[in-house]
């Protein structure tokens, strides 16, 4: 199957409660098989694993998208609006982006691509200023593909936490 497929077949959409269960297991499988290849000293507790399969409660407080391709959810991203509990914007009026992973027999299909198209889309609709988001310090990949999108790097929104460095980026949108 080729990429330009994958990407013409996907439909974005809003998650729904049934959506949950799924978007929650393909972001665990995600983030643990592709850091676990990039960044193996990435070690992932059961409580992050909780916090990933709590797509319910992201979607209380944020916009959870999903990339769907011939009916089975295949990708997922969150977008936090300014002052939304659990945003990790550091500036005013931005969204936070959050979550962007794809199925693991999509990853390297550009499907992330619509997803962010979406997201920033729905930033745009929004009239925030900019969409802020963190990449794990080392992931250079991911921080190479959201800098190709026009995000730059803004140490000052760095997050220092106690088991990761998380590295800040930002696209601005408006003036």
């Amino acid at each position: 199957m080729s990429n330009q497929d994958v990407v013409g077949r996907a439909v974005i959409r809003e998650a729904r409660p049934e959506d949950d269960a799924v978007v929650g297991e393909l972001l665990v499988e995600a983030f643990l098989t592709q850091y676990a290849k990039k960044l193996p000293d990435v070690v992932y507790t059961e409580e992050r694993r909780r916090e990933l399969r709590d797509v319910a409660s992201r979607r209380k407080v944020a916009s959870v998208l999903v990339a769907e391709v011939d009916g089975e959810v295949a990708g997922t991203v969150a977008l936090f609006p300014p002052g939304a509990p659990g945003s990790e914007a550091w500036l005013p009026n931005a969204a936070d982006l959050r979550g962007l992973a794809t199925s693991v027999r999509y990853h390297g299909t550009g499907l992330g691509r619509p997803l962010l198209d979406a997201a920033e889309a729905l930033a745009r609709r929004w009239g925030v200023d900019a969409v802020c988001l963190h990449v794990r310090r080392g992931a250079v990949g991911v921080a190479g593909m959201y800098m190709k999108r026009g995000y730059v790097r803004e140490p000052e929104g760095d997050m220092p936490l106690p088991t990761v460095y998380l590295e800040a980026y930002v696209l601005r949108l408006q003036g």
